[in-house]
């Protein structure tokens, strides 16, 4: 479970993982469909700087053997890093999600397992609805971005979590990350652990999900998980 990231779109205050959502902490709501999985055998929670030692008063009495926590790092992929090395040596198969994300389904979970079981990568997912833009070099930037091109959308889906894969293949993929670019020039670091694992030439799969499994990364996604919080509960 990746929970070490700062939130600072999500506005002044505690870390967003921890904020509540109906009453109820955000990291606790992703929490629950893994701890209360019957075939989730160890969670490990990447947190904060200084949260692993000093969790929230909630989430410490949760540790114990089938749930660790752990410093995770600056990216994300030192917080998966740190994860794996917590794992238990039997775990064969490996989760991960988004402590952004409160409201993943049982049926997702389970079909992520299917397919990693199966020796590929499994990435919940949803396609594209909107009318993709792309905007010229530097445009993001501009106050008013101009387009280049209209982006055909027919093939381009949504990533989100959990994302599954042979523990195997994880943890090669992940040693075949490189550092730099042979002229010494710092990669970009990969958006999420599928994009470690295709460039490592791994297979990866997408496995349709729901929208309701979204992301909450501003004060204005917490309104929005209000509403579906009350809707599903």
């Amino acid at each position: 479970m990746v929970a070490a990231g700062a939130g600072v779109r999500a506005g002044p205050g505690e870390p967003k993982q921890f904020r509540p959502i109906l009453g109820v902490p955000m990291l606790l709501r992703a929490l629950r469909p893994f701890t209360g999985h019957p075939e989730v055998r160890q969670v490990i929670v990447a947190l904060p700087p200084g949260y692993a030692e000093r969790p929230p008063e909630w989430l410490g009495k949760l540790r114990g053997e089938r749930l660790g926590l752990v410093p995770g790092g600056a990216q994300r992929v030192d917080s998966v890093h740190a994860g794996l090395d917590a794992l238990s040596p039997d775990s064969t198969v490996v989760l991960v999600h988004d402590a952004a994300r409160p409201f993943v389904s049982r049926g997702t979970i389970d079909a992520i397992i299917v397919r990693a079981r199966a020796g590929v990568g499994a990435v919940a997912a949803v396609p594209v609805s909107d009318t993709l833009k792309e905007v010229g070099q530097g445009g993001s930037q501009r106050p008013t971005p101009r387009v280049v091109r209209t982006v055909d959308r027919e093939r381009i889906w949504r990533a989100q979590t959990p994302q599954g894969f042979p523990r195997q293949m994880l943890v090669a993929a992940y040693a075949q990350l490189p550092k730099a670019t042979a002229d010494g020039a710092a990669l970009a670091a990969p958006s999420d652990d599928a994009e470690v694992c295709e460039r490592a030439g791994f297979p990866v799969e997408l496995i349709p999900d729901s929208p309701y499994n979204v992301k909450i990364t501003t004060a204005d996604d917490f309104r929005v998980a209000e509403a579906l919080a009350r809707e599903l509960r």
